[in-house]
């Protein structure tokens, strides 16, 4: 009779542990997001976006104001459309920006949304029109080592005109 009540004791307190750890598995990889605010759509249209995924936070100064909805890719203008669930306590104005931005070296990409200076303020279904796509690190590194090829070249080229 003590073991079976042992038993039942240490299963329950294992059975809470796993949760536990699948609890925080879940909110760290950002697959878990407990908000009950209401929220409105907004949609951006970005060239690339890198390693956003849906889920992803949308953070303005810092402070999360909503999360990535969903992605698709529009094939008539050939960008991808990110839909934003903003929280309703927060409102920005129409001409307000957006970046795909990343916490730290190689962390994880997430959107800014700096509020522009209208008088209007976003709505259920509005655009953001003026957005920054990702910066992608393999782009930007190719474009240094062309440059500086280039420069190689203009060096030696200059050098054997006045060798002659």
């Amino acid at each position: 009779m003590k073991r079976s009540k042992n038993d039942v004791w240490v299963g329950l307190f294992v059975l809470i542990g796993a949760v536990a750890i699948l609890f925080l598995a879940l909110q760290s990889a950002n697959l878990l997001t407990l908000s009950f605010q209401k929220t409105y759509l907004v949609k951006a249209k970005f060239d690339n976006v890198g390693g956003v995924k849906p889920k992803a936070a949308v953070r303005s100064a810092g402070v999360v104001v909503g999360r990535v909805d969903n992605i698709v890719f529009d094939d008539k203008s050939f960008q991808a459309v990110v839909t934003l669930a903003l929280e309703n306590r927060y409102v920005f104005p129409k001409d307000s920006s957006l970046k795909i931005l990343t916490s730290g070296l190689l962390g994880e990409q997430y959107l800014g949304i700096e509020p522009g200076a209208e008088d209007k303020n976003l709505g259920p279904g509005d655009t953001i029109s003026s957005t920054q796509s990702a910066v992608v690190l393999e782009n930007l590194i190719s474009q240094f080592l062309f440059s500086k090829a280039a420069e190689g070249s203009n060096v030696d080229a200059s050098s054997s005109n006045e060798k002659k």
